[in-house]
């Protein structure tokens, strides 16, 4: 068992320091970004994993309670292949360490979950005030589109139930058709992808973990890369130059291109959309789509190996 919880801590260690600074670093999640939130999320998953798998090995070793719940239906050269009588002196803090992270981790997620609803709520609230008086006998806006008399251009899509695309009078007078085609199609795009959901969980991590670099990273390259794959998905139905424009139009009114780090991002996206990077090739896409999908599978291996070894 020692080894296996000493394995556990190498793994998520190296999925938490290394091998975030190193992707941040790379040129190809920008080519790839729907690829490069894939491998984010996974290494996410690899770090819970190795968590959750230590905290309930060393749990068992270090209360008999556990133990007997864990292993009742294992055979037992199964039990005594992880040695749980041989525990060592630290497991007992490694337990209350990683209980004290689960239940935080547990909490942070309840949080977030809790404020995004209640500011769904708010602009719900907000957007039924701004939204025109309809004649009477006519239902409330209720459907999937929105649209508020603002001078300023404006698209923004709400989740929840029912989800609603908000879009300004502003942005239908001064966006072209194609223009507006792209727009919503960016919009709709966060919503088929459930982009506000991985939002969520970059920021419940970040905000509960914030010296831990791989949540850190995680959260600020979420926010960017979700901007980008949803770029992407409207530039190849409306054309890149068309949903450039369409970007540039929606938000020259707050600066764009200032240096600002807010808006910093979107010059970074009119850039990718006016000279768009070639993308992967299909095997280079599959490939690493299929080796970030087993990296979650080590601490599964790890914590199981004794036991499928024992049952050889």
């Amino acid at each position: 068992m020692t080894l296996c919880l000493l394995l556990l801590s190498l793994v998520a260690l190296v999925a938490a320091v290394p091998v975030p600074r190193a992707l941040t670093r790379a040129v190809w999640p920008e080519r790839e970004p729907v690829v490069a939130l894939w491998v984010w999320q996974c290494l996410v998953a690899t770090v819970l994993l190795c968590c959750l798998t230590a905290l309930v090995l060393s749990a068992a070793a270090v209360f008999h309670t556990v133990r007997v719940q864990v292993f009742a239906p294992a055979p037992r050269a199964v039990t005594e292949a992880y040695d749980l009588s041989a525990t060592p002196p630290w497991a007992t803090a490694l337990t209350l360490l990683l209980a004290c992270g689960a239940a935080w981790t547990t909490a942070m997620l309840a949080r977030e979950l809790v404020e995004a609803r209640r500011r769904r709520c708010l602009t719900r609230a907000h957007l039924r005030e701004r939204a025109p008086d309809l004649p009477a006998g006519l239902p409330a806006a209720r459907g999937p589109l929105l649209v508020l008399e603002d001078e300023y251009p404006d698209a923004s899509w709400l989740p929840g139930h029912p989800p609603q695309l908000v879009v300004t009078t502003g942005a239908l007078h001064r966006l072209t058709a194609r223009q507006l085609d792209a727009v919503l199609t960016h919009e709709r795009d966060h919503a088929r992808a459930h982009h506000d959901w991985l939002l969520h969980l970059s920021t419940a991590l970040a905000t509960g973990f914030p010296r831990i670099p791989l949540f850190a990273h995680f959260c600020d390259q979420t926010h960017r890369l979700v901007e980008l794959a949803a770029d992407d998905t409207a530039s190849r139905r409306c054309g890149h130059l068309t949903t450039a424009l369409a970007l540039i139009e929606l938000n020259q009114h707050r600066g764009v291109l200032s240096c600002a780090s807010s808006h910093r991002l979107l010059g970074e996206r009119v850039d990718r959309l006016l000279e768009p990077p070639p993308r992967l090739g299909r095997r280079d896409r599959a490939l690493t789509t299929t080796v970030a999908a087993l990296v979650p599978l080590l601490p599964l291996l790890i914590t199981f190996a004794p036991g499928l070894t024992a049952l050889g």
